[in-house]
């Protein structure tokens, strides 16, 4: 999932977008260093240089912005450029070899893991959570402000089912809020994207019988509905037409309302202290190395104060890296990101979940273990 700051790692970037040195030994066009280091950055050791190039997830910008502030008065010789182009196209640049590590919304498939050898060795990529976020249920409807919905009425609504905003489905579920008879506008993400994998996972758990379409990181196109790229884009178009209801990071969406989700008996607010709740009930996937960390999550939980609507956004790292430098760099980057500093800064910039102290040690670990290739 949602997944919205200062320096612990030793000596790292200037983030100015994420890119690291290309993965393994194929893996390094997206980077350049100036200069070898002479010892271990991320053990707080000599000064690192050159420029980290990545690509990936919308929904990480403000949290990069954030982690570029607080690592360039640590790390003024390195630089990172991160190209915000979706979780998607993040995830094929790294594949590629364009790109050093991927922000993305989704963990790497199995395929894309098998892909991953080619370019980070045989121990292939790490996924490693960075950012969490609730992603919300968010809505334009004036004079509206508060508005309950159970899954199969949300699944309803974004497949076409239910197309008014006084539908019985939702009168039901709001007592005592007046509903207009306003059309319901669907805006949906026309890229691939981790916020709709994420977003259609809990649907397809939540709600089978009303959602048929599976988890998708692409709409599906039997679905008619207005579109936007990017989290920045499903959030002006949905703000610009009333009635209309999308799905996005919670802290990017502005001035919009935000649906409760029913949990359990009751109805649960996206709040960063619920979707941080629901990460720590989720178990690791299996079949990836041991220090790989991506996650599955529980959309059907009833726990009281979780939100099961959840984006765990992870960076995505080569397990080895063709040289000590992009090593120094990436072992810096990562480690700070992940720190209590690091998610204390993405939380102020971009109302992201803080990591647990467990999981962020666990983060520190994991990502000690990348090495040289040989």
């Amino acid at each position: 999932m949602k997944l919205k700051r200062l320096g612990q790692a030793a000596a790292v970037l200037s983030i100015a977008a994420l890119g690291l040195t290309a993965c393994g030994q194929a893996n390094n066009p997206g980077a350049s260093s100036s200069g070898a280091a002479s010892g271990s950055a991320a053990e707080g050791g000599s000064q690192v240089e050159g420029t980290l190039s990545g690509s990936g997830a919308t929904s990480q910008e403000a949290a990069v912005t954030a982690w570029q502030t607080g690592l360039a008065a640590t790390a003024p010789n390195v630089s990172v450029q991160y190209n915000p182009v979706g979780s998607g196209a993040g995830r094929k640049a790294f594949l590629a070899g364009s790109a050093s590590f991927a922000g993305s919304d989704a963990a790497l498939k199995p395929e894309e893991q098998d892909e991953a050898k080619k370019v980070c060795g045989p121990d292939g990529a790490l996924n490693i959570p960075a950012y969490i976020a609730p992603v919300s249920v968010a809505y334009n409807l004036k004079g509206v402000d508060k508005v309950q919905m159970d899954a199969e009425t949300i699944a309803s609504i974004f497949t076409g089912k239910i197309n008014k905003w006084n539908d019985p489905a939702l009168v039901k579920q709001n007592e005592g809020v007046s509903l207009p008879d306003t059309k319901i506008t669907v805006v949906h993400r026309s890229d691939e994207s981790g916020t709709t994998k994420n977003f259609t996972d809990y649907l397809t758990a939540a709600a089978p019988k009303a959602w048929t379409y599976d988890v998708v990181e692409k709409w599906p196109s039997e679905i008619n509905a207005e579109s936007a790229q990017g989290t920045s884009g499903v959030v002006k178009l949905a703000t610009t037409t009333d009635g209309a209801i999308t799905y996005a990071d919670l802290a990017a969406t502005g001035n919009l309302g935000h649906v409760s989700v029913k949990v359990g008996d009751s109805y649960q607010e996206p709040t960063e202290e619920a979707a941080a709740k629901t990460v720590e009930t989720a178990k690791k996937v299996e079949g990836g190395s041991a220090n790989d960390m991506a996650v599955k999550l529980d959309r059907t939980a009833t726990t009281a104060g979780t939100y099961p609507i959840v984006l765990v956004s992870y960076h995505i790292f080569c397990s080895t890296y063709k040289d000590q430098n992009t090593v120094d760099m990436v072992k810096a980057f990562g480690t700070y990101v992940t720190s209590q500093d690091g998610q204390k800064a993405a939380q102020e910039a971009a109302g992201a979940a803080p990591l647990s102290t467990s999981l962020s040690d666990q983060a520190k670990k994991s990502i000690e273990t990348i090495t040289v290739a040989k």
